[in-house]
């Protein structure tokens, strides 16, 4: 094996961490008979030759010796093989993409079309495995046939011929993904790859394989799905229950261990085989899970179809099922707007469920939801009522937080989160998110002011004034207590660690909050602003302004910022330009000239001013709208100053964006693989706006 492996330099090559000499070890550790080895070599391999996807002249070299691997039966585990490969041969870069490589990145690009190339031209190999007598090398098979083969109708009847005699229920669902697989990167055999599958879901065959064959529908061939397709889904779920028994909380727990005993391994590849082990423990159907996620992204922004499906699996006796029920409606709600009160209280029934994953993911669902977890209010009061000495969760690395039910109860608005956070003030840390859950409470919250000022005075000079003053400060600004004033001073005045500059805008935005109230502050203020410089400078006259109302002492610093090369600096005068309004028509010459700035951002902020400046938005509208369309982030502002200012007549594009904004059922910030605590929020108070600038009293919720 490995002919020809010491004639390649593959120490003049290097992969992510350095020199690739240590390449041939790697390679002759998957092939090693101890399971240990070979975890570590595919970690190795994942972790460096491919590093996140990386394709490296040393990936390239290693080609011709993994199919060797694969093709050797006496090889363990070839099915991760397979996988690595199909990995390496499998990136495809979008026509879009191609274009807006630098140089820098033309290597790159030429690495991943050589792999795609020499794995494609060796695939042949895979046809063989399909019936290989290793279980993992036919799992991997299909999808690497449906990836990389060049001829798939030829593969299309591979997997076609291979369905009726395969015996395990895994390998006959991995058949069916590559057949979805085949059908949304071969337009020749879509239609061919969908009729397939549209008789597979109606026949009679398993269950689980109807499901798979849904879920792919979904992917290739929506127009193909039935007309009943929720309650269709359910039966097929109520069925792999009766066929496959789900584990009661005690047996899976016990399987959970046994599975995490039996993988641990220090290597990444080791904890994520772990992971997936406990996942798929005990009885039941684990794969469904996959099935049902692949059919849940497929149906896209058919909403009221994923909720229906998912009020049912809420509703399903299988503990596991409503686990995954409620992480997928996290997916749901956080991308698509949607009606979802009975969805949210279904979640919310979950916080009793004696399985602690399953109340954690539901909590958690509901602190990530907030505005919308309304619904199951009684449910959150009645889990936090229980959980009292556990109110704070504290972290091996990272800040102190609320227990994410209470954190979901302030969010609704419920007074029942008050005796809460009152005892949390009493406690011995403050959790970072307090001043969100008491700023979600509103005025109702004002009760907590004395508390909130009481422990802001005590750790106000102390050297945890990021961890604690911060979270106090925002509580005591969203309640306007200006009592606090001399306490926000001291927080001001002190702290010389590192995160002190971020300590000190927080106390010039509470500051600023305070407004009128906060005139004890007004000689330090303008003393801080005469020696401060830049952005901190900009907080301090912004601050400044609030409380004393004094345009001519701020206009000054304003104007001399608005000429500075910082981008922070230049936005937060911007901001306040805006805010003096036509008091600061001085500025508009120069927030014209930001309108070709170089930054989106600085460019936006400059439009807004103007507006609010000149009161003349014709000449920011173009600027607005393009931005509008480059970075969703902005319309919130966009969509405010359009709202007070009545400009959204200055021209068809403004109401045109605004008209489709609300005809949207996608989330204006919905981003893949990310989302924000106020994103829902900050999503429906655009739509208020949007209808509020429009004059147009209803619209989506």
């Amino acid at each position: 094996m490995f002919a020809g492996i010491d004639e390649v330099d593959w120490a003049s090559m290097e992969h992510a961490y350095g020199p690739a000499d240590d390449v041939p070890a790697l390679l002759a550790g998957l092939a090693s008979a101890d399971a240990a080895e070979r975890e570590r070599a595919l970690d190795g391999m994942y972790g460096a030759v491919h590093h996140q996807g990386d394709v490296y002249a040393c990936t390239l070299a290693c080609i011709p010796f993994l199919f060797e691997l694969v093709a050797d039966p006496a090889v363990a585990e070839r099915g991760a093989i397979v996988e690595l490969l199909t990995s390496i041969g499998g990136i495809e870069l979008a026509e879009d993409d191609e274009d807006e490589l630098d140089e820098d990145e033309i290597e790159g690009a030429a690495n991943y079309a050589m792999a795609a190339a020499a794995v494609c031209a060796g695939a042949e190999v895979f046809v063989g495995l399909l019936a290989d007598d290793d279980r993992g090398v036919r799992l991997a098979a299909p999808l690497a046939l449906a990836t990389l083969h060049t001829e798939p109708a030829r593969v299309l009847a591979l997997l076609r011929g291979r369905l009726p005699v395969e015996p395990d229920e895994e390998v006959r669902l991995a058949l069916v993904e590559a057949a979805g697989r085949l059908a949304l990167r071969h337009v020749p055999v879509a239609d061919t790859a969908a009729h397939w599958l549209s008789r597979l879901a109606m026949q009679e065959y398993a269950p689980g394989l109807r499901l798979a064959a849904l879920a792919q529908l979904a992917r290739c061939a929506p127009g193909a799905l039935p007309v009943d397709i929720v309650p269709r889904v359910a039966d097929l779920l109520r069925d792999l229950r009766a066929a496959h028994p789900p584990a009661g909380p005690g047996t899976r727990a016990a399987a959970e261990a046994a599975a995490r005993e039996g993988v641990q391994s220090p290597t990444l590849i080791g904890q994520l085989r772990a992971l997936h082990a406990a996942e798929a423990a005990g009885p039941g159907t684990p794969w469904a899970t996959d099935l049902l996620r692949t059919l849940h992204g497929a149906l896209g922004d058919r909403v009221e179809d994923r909720v229906a499906l998912l009020t049912d699996q809420l509703c399903s006796p299988d503990e596991g099922q409503r686990l995954d029920a409620v992480r997928m409606s996290g997916g749901l709600i956080r991308v698509w707007r949607g009606p979802y009160d009975e969805l949210v209280r279904l979640v919310g029934e979950q916080l009793a469920e004696p399985d602690p994953r399953l109340r954690d993911a539901a909590a958690h669902l509901l602190a990530d939801v907030r505005v919308l977890a309304g619904p199951a209010a009684d449910a959150l009061a009645a889990r936090v009522a229980v959980i009292p000495g556990t109110w704070i969760r504290q972290w091996e690395n990272g800040q102190p937080s609320l227990d994410p039910a209470v954190l979901a109860l302030a969010g609704t608005g419920d007074v029942r989160a008050l005796p809460v956070l009152a005892a949390v003030l009493e406690g011995p840390v403050v959790p970072h998110d307090l001043g969100h859950a008491v700023a979600a409470l509103g005025t109702a919250a004002s009760p907590l002011a004395g508390a909130l000022r009481h422990r802001l005075s005590g750790i106000a000079r102390g050297p945890s004034a990021r961890g604690g003053a911060m979270p106090l400060m925002h509580a005591l600004a969203s309640l306007r207590a200006d009592e606090a004033t001399p306490e926000v001073l001291r927080v001001l005045r002190g702290g010389t660690e590192a995160e002190a500059p971020r300590v000190r805008q927080s106390a010039l935005r509470t500051l600023g909050a305070f407004g009128p109230g906060a005139r004890g502050a007004v000689r330090e203020l303008e003393a801080l602003m005469r020696r401060s410089e830049g952005r901190e400078a900009v907080d301090a006259a912004d601050a400044l302004y609030s409380v004393s109302g004094d345009v001519d002492a701020v206009l000054p610093v304003l104007t001399e910022a608005l000429t500075a090369e910082e981008p922070p600096s230049v936005r937060a005068a911007s901001g306040l330009a805006g805010r003096l309004g036509a008091r600061a028509a001085a500025t508009a010459p120069r927030l014209r000239a930001l309108l070709g700035h170089d930054d989106l951002r600085v460019r936006v902020d400059a439009a807004l001013a103007l507006c609010e400046v000149s009161g003349r938005s014709a000449e920011t509208w173009p600027v607005l709208l393009a931005a509008w369309t480059q970075n969703p982030y902005v319309r919130v502002r966009v969509a405010d100053t359009l709202a007070r200012t009545g400009a959204a007549a200055a021209g068809s594009g403004a109401a045109h964006a605004l008209r489709a904004e609300l005809s949207s059922v996608r989330r204006h910030n919905a981003r893949d693989g990310g989302f924000g605590t106020s994103d829902i929020a900050a999503d429906a108070h655009l739509l208020a706006l949007c209808r509020q600038a429009l004059r147009d009293p209803g619209g989506r919720g």
